[in-house]
């Protein structure tokens, strides 16, 4: 499959982008979560949801990848946020949000079914909250409302997040540190081979490896706070997928999501945890695809 690559201004910001499948099909945008890079979509996901007649985009937040890294910005601190001082706040989540509408109008795009996941599932949602004309549908995987009387996860995996080593010019430092955060959110049901897991986080390491920017994005998570008021607001055909078994999200944030975004439909995977294993794909892709169709075909959709 043909996959073209392109960046975009969004603002005062170059946000990389790929895009792939036919131009006419619906389109679709992918939001990746915290620290990721737009290859962590697996290749068989975006194969499928081509193949099943959906133009895709998927691209690298601000402080990932290859987007612009803000290393001008001040570096995070985390107890002076929880404290009530921001000014170590670089950005928000809206931020974010704004830079997809900035990539969406790059592309000539006036709306698009928006699929995110993690913390690109609060970016999609305060996209589908704040600026609903430019979502058909919405499809948020694994994410949160940011409620704080949700379950939290393990302090000790919050605190592995945060102490991702900087490990410059260490490619194996990197990658050891990677691999160990990646093993413990996999899903149970689903364990990866270590081996196939080893090859995806070195590619990931050789392309981008900028923990600041991970810490920024945390730090925006936190600094935005819970989306629950302006939740009742999406008007989007919405689909919620989440893992029965997810440590870093626990399941009772989906219950919580399909409360308050109206009409949300949701489905609980058995085994599955903070990851896309990819025996779930096909049920993914085909729950995806189905559910971007019927919001196509309603009365009002931008095709219908």
């Amino acid at each position: 499959m043909e996959i073209r690559t392109g960046t975009a201004k969004s603002g005062d910001l170059d946000i990389y982008y790929e895009d792939m499948g036919d131009q006419n099909h619906p389109p679709v945008l992918l939001i990746m979560g915290l620290g990721a890079q737009l290859i962590g979509w697996p290749d068989g996901f975006c194969d499928e949801l081509v193949a099943r007649g959906l133009y895709l985009i998927r691209f690298d937040n601000r402080d990932a990848g290859q987007s612009t890294h803000l290393t001008n910005a001040p570096m995070p601190d985390f107890m002076a946020a929880m404290a009530g001082d921001v000014s170590s706040v670089a950005y928000t989540l809206s931020d974010m949000a704004a830079d997809t509408v900035g990539l969406l109008d790059a592309l000539g795009l006036a709306s698009a079914h928006v699929v995110g996941v993690s913390m690109g599932g609060m970016i999609a949602q305060m996209l589908a909250a704040q600026h609903g004309r430019r979502v058909r549908a919405l499809v948020s995987i694994m994410s949160s409302s940011g409620s704080r009387r949700l379950p939290q996860p393990d302090w000790r995996l919050r605190l592995a997040l945060l102490r991702r080593p900087n490990a410059r010019g260490d490619r194996a430092k990197a990658i050891a540190a990677t691999f160990a955060i990646y093993k413990r959110i996999s899903s149970p049901g689903y364990p990866p081979d270590d081996t196939a897991l080893r090859d995806q986080v070195a590619r990931d390491v050789d392309r981008s490896y900028y923990p600041p920017g991970l810490r920024r994005q945390l730090l925006a998570i936190m600094a935005s706070g819970s989306r629950t008021s302006m939740l009742g607001r999406i008007t989007a055909p919405t689909l919620i997928l989440h893992g029965a078994d997810d440590p870093l999200v626990p399941v009772a944030a989906a219950h919580d999501l399909q409360r308050r975004i109206p009409g949300a439909e949701l489905e609980v995977f058995p085994g599955m945890g903070h990851d896309l294993p990819r025996a779930l794909v096909p049920a993914f892709t085909t729950r995806i695809a189905a559910h971007l169709r019927r919001a196509d075909a309603q009365p009002g959709s931008a095709v219908s």
